[in-house]
């Protein structure tokens, strides 16, 4: 298993991002709530790292509003024992520019199975999300990675028909 900017609970990104919010959860799973709805406008508006988040949010969990992905973060854990099941090697890797920092390392501190955690930073170019500004030296180590711990493949191995 590979978790490229780890997550363990997202519900902790949305309580973390709210704020004091009474009835947040609540809220955030109603029917409609138009105050939380222009909140969450404003917040989008002023940040496009809030508003990319929210669209790209949208559209993994298929809902229309910015507060129905909030309420489907919730639900996206893996708390509860969920991360003590994992039972192939892991490989947790870690920007340190995420606004959801420390939950790399808090799913890999969960980890019951073998486990390595990487950090990318931002003397590398690699401290934002998935590594955007990095790929290829960021690929590299994960390659490496998956070379130590699945064993680097013969070179004059082949699968399927090569003599095409």
């Amino acid at each position: 298993m590979i978790a490229v900017d780890g997550a363990y609970d997202q519900g902790q990104t949305v309580r973390a991002g709210a704020g004091d919010v009474p009835g947040l959860e609540r809220r955030l799973r109603a029917g409609a709530d138009p105050e939380l709805d222009a909140q969450q406008a404003r917040q989008m508006q002023a940040s496009p790292v809030m508003r990319w988040a929210m669209e790209q949010a949208q559209w993994a969990f298929g809902v229309p509003t910015p507060r129905q992905a909030c309420a489907a973060f919730l639900d996206y854990h893996l708390r509860d024992g969920i991360a003590e099941k994992i039972a192939c090697p892991a490989l947790i890797c870690a920007a340190s520019g995420l606004f959801f920092v420390g939950q790399a390392r808090q799913l890999f501190d969960y980890l019951t199975c073998p486990k390595t955690f990487l950090k990318f930073t931002a003397d590398e170019g690699a401290d934002a999300h998935c590594q955007a500004c990095a790929e290829r030296p960021a690929l590299a180590r994960i390659c490496n990675w998956l070379d130590d711990t699945l064993g680097a493949p013969d070179q004059h191995t082949r699968t399927g028909d090569q003599n095409r």
